[in-house]
């Protein structure tokens, strides 16, 4: 465990180092009441680094008491021969884990809260779950204790999934709008790829929640549909520069994504139809560019004579 001490005094060291540091630069700026911003942002320093410290502290002796200390608190009463005493100490160690959890469950749930968060507490209720199948299967609780695990399994259940699937929706949530705001083709594929692993994630223990696969399809379909884009857009520019069966071509790769199985039926028929119009245009054009041409050479003989 980090001391506790040398944390307070470095932060305390660096907020009054920020209050001199601003109470100089504004006095030489020449504010007439320069301790007051210097005061306020060397407050807000010392607040932040403790309430950073609360937040990791809280986490690390979770995990300290899922990870560790059911373990070592088992080896040493097994060393003392004691197996009173070792049901105790296990079951005390997991009711604190659990209130641990449910503690961070409540902070993980509040508003403006992250989506890591809430990834955190389904990550412990993970451990929290192995440690307890571990000390079930070992036999090391009696039949009380073992009740009291179960229904411990039961609310810990009940908040992974929660917590799960709601990482998985805010998580892809995010990367998705992230997506939408990126310029750059491949940028936008690649945020969007990563929510459709998020999603994927939570689908593998929860197949069957159904908003998470209806979201799984929309971001295929948003994934699809910049793929088609893309290739359009580079159609169009190969047709203005004359390049008429380049253009074909990528009208051609354009389809080929949008007759994927994610896009919805009545968007790639009136899809498909546009790009075939665009291409018979095409085709039209090249046709017309060829015939004077092919024409040109009956069209002499009658000026040279």
């Amino acid at each position: 465990m980090p001391s506790s001490a040398g944390y307070l005094i470095s932060a305390i060291v660096v907020s009054v180092g920020l209050f001199f540091a601003l109470w100089w630069i504004l006095v030489s700026g020449g504010d007439e009441a320069p301790w007051l911003p210097a005061g306020l942002a060397a407050s807000v320093v010392l607040l932040v680094a403790l309430s950073a410290r609360e937040v990791v502290m809280r986490r690390a002796w979770t995990r300290y008491l899922l990870e560790n200390g059911i373990r070592e608190g088992s080896s040493s009463r097994s060393r003392d021969g004691s197996r009173s005493q070792k049901k105790g100490m296990s079951a005390s160690l997991h009711a604190a884990a659990l209130r641990a959890i449910q503690k961070q469950s409540t902070a993980a749930d509040r508003p403006g809260s992250t989506p890591e968060m809430h990834l955190d507490v389904a990550q412990l209720c993970h451990d929290y779950l192995a440690s307890t199948d571990e000390t079930m299967r070992s036999g090391g609780s009696s039949s009380e204790k073992g009740i009291a695990l179960r229904a411990g399994q039961e609310r810990v259940r009940a908040l992974h999934r929660h917590h799960f699937l709601t990482w998985a929706r805010a998580q892809s949530q995010l990367l998705t709008h992230d997506a939408q705001q990126r310029a750059r083709t491949f940028d936008k594929i690649e945020m969007a790829t990563r929510a459709i692993d998020c999603i994927d994630s939570a689908l593998r223990i929860y197949p069957d929640e159904t908003e998470l696969n209806e979201s799984r399809v929309a971001i295929g379909e948003f994934i699809a549909s910049v793929k088609v884009a893309h290739w359009v857009e580079l159609a169009e520019r190969s047709a203005f520069k004359g390049h008429f069966r380049r253009a074909i071509d990528r009208y051609r790769d354009a389809l080929f994504y949008l007759n994927q199985d994610v896009v919805k039926e009545e968007v790639r028929l009136a899809g498909t139809e546009k790009i075939e119009r665009e291409i018979e245009k095409l085709k039209s054009r090249l046709r017309a560019n060829s015939s004077p041409q092919q024409r040109r050479p009956e069209e002499a003989d009658p000026n040279q004579n």
